[in-house]
């Protein structure tokens, strides 16, 4: 057991290394991150580096033959490794059901529901026959019916990617394909349902003759169909009665976990009845995702999401035999698969969408935005490959046609959404959302009240998310309230239902007003000048690692402005003409709304100007001296001799401020800054002002 389990510990960790690697590889090529790790346990599996005989493990870190002898011959993987991998599935369907959008799915009903039927006959159909026809069996065998189910599968999140990168996600075709991608998850994961049920009795019955009546499929699809009808519905009806309990916990942390347990405990129990455990790890996270706490959850189980998920396809990947995949008859047959897999979306839903209303360049959009197959098929593919359903030709068949229709998607769907034109025939009305947008003239004041406008949510019983702290967005529900706030520089926009607008712009002007009122206070409880003088006076900590931002190269001794502006000017066209990515105006802006708010000449002929930009991608310092001095509004009244200048980009963590204090304790030194100022050199100044001269 402990030899085992050393085994595993070793294969989880070169596992999550290598699952970063890959992901980032490809992400630099543009390619979704989920192929790389697909990808990147193919190359470290038990089929290629993963069973070569290394010092201490014999028979390779990934050995094949004690996985299959573990595994009755099932398995490339050991069942301790394909465990995590399934607990990784049930987290991927639960943040999925999570994910799933309701109301948009309520709302886009009609159309959504025709489209992704039609999308799931097409591919069930198409995907049966291609399996008819090249293993040249009846369309009742276990085989054809696993590729006519994995094809039905959609991933709409490269979709959604796609769709929010060209700003089209509240477009007609947008909502209509976030719509018609919940409907082909919940008649997929019906359907897997169905032929699972189907594939335990023609297994259970391999020795009779005549298979199954119509009457015995249609007992199985009625009971698969019930079971998970009757679950999905107690949970919806009873979801705000489970948000409560699970609130009764108190932590956020703790009632997320407890969210994963129930979808897990669900999972076991759909197991039990002869169904998939992903359907029950759905139906779970779907129950729950009408109920104000589903973002908190999804945003506290996102550690464990990072941790499994990519185990999960990494171990996919180990089980793809390269030999096999690379054979001619698997890349005849993955390519004759992809192919009718492509086609069955395109016409599927686009068919459908033809007749709904849309355009010939909407329809397409449509069809090509359902076309990426991933998440789902993988594991749909996983769970035949362990029931013993698929074998290694055919599932290196799938990973084939799930690697090419997640590649050939996004270029596709982005040449049609290029297309010019609206992609419905008549024009779309507003359905009833509103938004209030509020310019402070300042990004810091912006978040500010960003600040104070989420914390007075949160005292309202709100659970506010940030979904994307670079991009400034987060989202805050609240029963059946929903709002979406977002910062842009000095903006605040807040997106909701119409009805909820006055509640909004409500809270916005409480907001703003406690804020004002804070400021008021501040002003009269601080002394900005006083408070200057005294950090000019401190000795502090000289870290080296912060003050080695000084180089020689953006050091000039000789500066030749005789203003203010003018020596602002030099050093941040000193910086640029060193080649750094920065945009000079912006970054002028930023030093010179710096200066207005207080001067940032300091004693004994110092000067520290500073500011944080969107000029900038990383932290730059320049250092200028101008022997004569000029006026910089010094709190000594001195001229301004030494001049140290630092910028940093806004959104991206630096020392900035710790090198303003660190800089600050090396010049309280006055033979530093004499010694400075007589510099013949730049290597002998930037050397004094990073305090590696002894004196």
């Amino acid at each position: 057991m402990t030899e085992t389990m050393t085994l595993l510990v070793i294969q989880v960790g070169l596992i999550l290394f290598a699952v970063r690697l890959g992901g980032r590889l490809v992400r630099l090529a543009g390619i979704p991150p989920v192929l790389g790790e697909l990808l990147a346990g193919v190359v470290i599996g038990p089929y290629a580096l993963g069973n070569i005989a290394l010092p201490g493990f014999p028979r390779g870190i990934f050995p094949l033959a004690e996985a299959l002898e573990a595994s009755g011959g099932a398995m490339a993987v050991r069942p301790e490794l394909y465990g995590l991998a399934v607990i990784a599935s049930i987290i991927l369907l639960f943040a999925s059901g999570l994910e799933t959008d309701l109301a948009l799915f309520l709302r886009y009903s009609l159309a959504g529901g025709i489209i992704g039927l039609g999308g799931v006959i097409f591919s069930f159909a198409l995907g049966t026959l291609t399996g008819m026809l090249v293993l040249n069996v009846p369309p009742a065998d276990p085989r054809c019916l696993f590729l006519g189910i994995l094809s039905t599968a959609t991933s709409v999140g490269i979709t959604a990617r796609i769709l929010r990168d060209h700003k089209k996600m509240d477009s007609p075709e947008g909502v209509t394909i976030l719509a018609a991608a919940v409907f082909d998850d919940v008649l997929g994961i019906i359907a897997l349902a169905v032929v699972l049920g189907i594939v335990a009795v023609l297994t259970g019955h391999a020795n009779t003759e005549g298979g199954l009546s119509a009457y015995g499929i249609l007992a199985i699809a009625g009971k698969a169909f019930g079971i998970w009808l009757g679950f999905t519905a107690l949970g919806l009806i009873f979801s705000v009665q489970v948000g409560k309990f699970l609130k009764l916990f108190k932590s956020s942390f703790d009632f997320s976990i407890l969210a994963l347990g129930t979808a897990l405990i669900l999972a076991g129990v759909f197991e039990k009845q002869g169904l998939a455990m992903i359907i029950g790890a759905y139906v779970a996270g779907l129950s729950l995702s009408k109920t104000d706490i589903a973002a908190v959850i999804q945003e506290k189980i996102r550690g464990l999401y990072d941790f499994f998920v990519p185990i999960f396809f990494a171990v996919m990947g180990m089980m793809v035999d390269l030999r096999e995949v690379l054979s001619l008859p698997v890349l005849i047959f993955g390519a004759l698969y992809t192919l009718t897999a492509i086609l069955a979306k395109v016409a599927g839903c686009g068919g459908p969408a033809l007749l709904l209303g849309f355009k010939l360049c909407g329809a397409l959009r449509i069809g090509a935005g359902m076309v990426p197959r991933g998440e789902v098929a993988l594991i749909i593919a996983g769970i035949g490959l362990s029931s013993g359903i698929l074998d290694n030709q055919l599932f290196g068949v799938i990973i084939l046609m799930t690697l090419v229709t997640t590649l050939v998607a996004p270029p596709i769907l982005s040449a049609f959404l290029r297309i010019p034109g609206p992609g419905t025939r008549k024009p779309v009305k507003d359905e009833g959302n509103a938004q209030g947008t509020w310019d402070f003239g300042s990004e810091e004041i912006a978040s500010l009240v960003m600040d104070t406008l989420q914390r007075d949510l949160k005292t309202e019983g709100f659970y506010v998310q940030i979904m994307d702290i670079d991009e400034g967005l987060s989202q805050a529900r609240k029963d059946n309230i929903t709002l979406s706030i977002c910062q842009t520089g000095n903006t605040v926009t807040i997106e909701s239902s119409a009805q909820d607008l006055p509640f909004v712009k409500t809270a916005v002007y409480e907001a703003i007003l406690r804020l004002n009122d804070s400021i008021q206070r501040l002003k009269k409880s601080a002394d900005p000048q006083a408070m200057k003088k005294e950090i000019s006076g401190l000795e502090g900590r000289m870290q080296e690692d912060v003050l080695s931002l000084i180089r020689p190269e953006l050091i000039r001794l000789d500066l030749k402005g005789e203003t203010k502006e003018e020596v602002l000017t030099e050093l941040v066209d000193l910086i640029a003409a060193e080649g750094s990515p920065i945009n000079r105006d912006e970054t002028l802006k930023a030093i010179f709304r710096r200066e207005k708010t207080m001067s940032t000449g300091m004693e004994h002929g110092i000067a520290l100007p500073h500011a944080k930009t969107d000029g900038t991608g990383e932290i730059q310092v320049a250092v200028g001296i101008k022997k004569t001095g000029i006026e910089f509004g010094s709190l000594d009244g001195e001229k301004s001799r030494l001049f140290i200048m630092i910028v940093s980009p806004k959104k991206t963590s630096g020392p900035h401020i710790q090198f303003l204090a660190a800089i600050g304790a090396v010049l309280q030194d006055p033979h530093i800054r004499e010694q400075t100022l007589a510099a013949k050199t730049t290597g002998d100044a930037a050397a004094l002002l990073r305090g590696t001269v002894n004196r």
